[in-house]
């Protein structure tokens, strides 16, 4: 019987293979001599997809290892609450962005990743 990859499968993150998810970051950081805040969002965001340790970029959520599906679309939620609210900075929209935009492609709910 084959197995097909689900959600759940160890080598997904949300919707892609972890190779993918590991080679979007490393381009990024290859690519970003001098980072902005959209690509630092973007960055944290790969990184806590891959279960380095660190909580979710804007909720502080903590997670042992890889999130599932279900918490990183939490974030990508909290993303989206975030940039509705017209009184956020800049700096702080363009990095709300970057984890919106990163999460969004993991999640495979968008083709274009940072």
């Amino acid at each position: 019987m084959t197995e097909f990859p689900t959600p759940t499968h160890p080598q997904l993150i949300g919707a892609r293979p972890r190779s993918l998810v590991e080679s979007a970051y490393q381009n990024l950081r290859k690519r970003s001599v001098r980072a902005d805040q959209f690509t630092y969002g973007a960055l944290d965001a790969y990184r806590w997809t891959m279960g380095s340790g660190v909580s979710a970029p804007l909720t502080g959520a903590q997670t042992a290892g890889v999130p599932d599906l279900e918490r990183l679309t939490s974030e990508i939620d909290a993303a989206v609450v975030q940039l509705e609210d017209v009184t956020q900075r800049a700096g702080t929209r363009d990095f709300t962005q970057g984890v919106h935009d990163a999460l969004a492609w993991v999640c495979g709910l968008s083709d274009e990743k940072p």
